[in-house]
């Protein structure tokens, strides 16, 4: 019975030394929940309303607020669709949380179709925004986490939060063994090619636009792609590899200022 019970207690002493160990190694496991709760009311869901559809919302994707409050990044594919105008169909941002969610107004003030990227304004009050890091700072096997609806609003209006190490740093484009796998459009993409954060984590197209930031200081680092990139680099697999992948922040920093310089003209 003596032996069990210290077999018991030294597999105790070696769970709370690893427990130490991995919140020493990884501090940002113990600050992320703090993070999280501080960077959720800057979350919003991306998509479209029109009064007399049922339902009348709908969620396409994720996105987060930046600037003074009154400006939503998300990623362009998620509205680079036709509206049906004539039926009062608009783009919308959704804030808030479950059932006391607001539906904002928001049109698009800026574009990057080549990072797909996107900037909403939205109407009414201004939100808490976030902050932007510098993302030719994140280095391979550092810990991130990202906030977004992977599922739309099937559960409601929830954020659901993922976290991982960014896995590699790598081309958008994959080059090819043969140049009889070349086509006119990839060549254009090897030739315009960026690097993107490759990441250990799950995510769902609902999460496209969502926040890549540190679990720290809740510094945004990147937006997560779940189309372009997936198409560009994974067109050779028959099965999509369920790898995530993000697009890093600077390229918000560039369209923002941009978008600034435009309006300031």
């Amino acid at each position: 019975m003596m032996r069990k019970a210290h077999a018991v207690y030294e597999r105790m002493v070696w769970a709370w030394r690893a427990l130490l160990l991995c919140s020493w190694a990884f501090p940002a496991f113990a600050e992320l929940p703090d993070t999280i709760e501080r960077i959720k009311p800057s979350i919003v869901g991306v998509g479209t309303y029109q009064k007399t559809r049922t339902p009348a919302a709908q969620l396409l994707g994720s996105g987060f607020v930046v600037g003074n409050g009154r400006y939503v990044v998300t990623s362009f594919h998620v509205v680079d669709r036709k509206l049906q105008s004539r039926e009062g169909e608009r783009l919308a941002v959704f804030a808030g949380r479950g059932p006391h969610a607001a539906i904002r107004r928001a049109g698009r003030i800026a574009v990057d179709a080549r990072h797909d990227l996107a900037i909403l304004r939205i109407s009414g009050p201004p939100l808490p925004a976030l902050q932007l890091g510098d993302s030719d700072r994140v280095r391979e096997g550092e810990l991130y986490a990202f906030t977004g609806f992977p599922i739309g609003a099937v559960l409601g209006l929830y954020p659901v939060t993922h976290r991982g190490i960014v896995s590699a740093i790598t081309p958008i484009v994959t080059p090819k063994d043969h140049d009889s796998q070349l086509d006119p459009a990839m060549i254009r993409d090897l030739r315009r090619s960026f690097d993107v954060f490759q990441l250990d984590a799950t995510a769902y197209p609902g999460n496209s636009g969502s926040p890549l930031y540190d679990p720290r200081t809740g510094r945004v680092v990147g937006v997560i792609n779940m189309v372009l990139v997936k198409r560009k680099k994974e067109s050779a697999l028959s099965d999509s590899s369920g790898i995530t992948y993000a697009i890093p922040g600077n390229f918000v920093r560039d369209l923002m200022e941009r978008s600034e310089a435009g309006r300031a003209r």
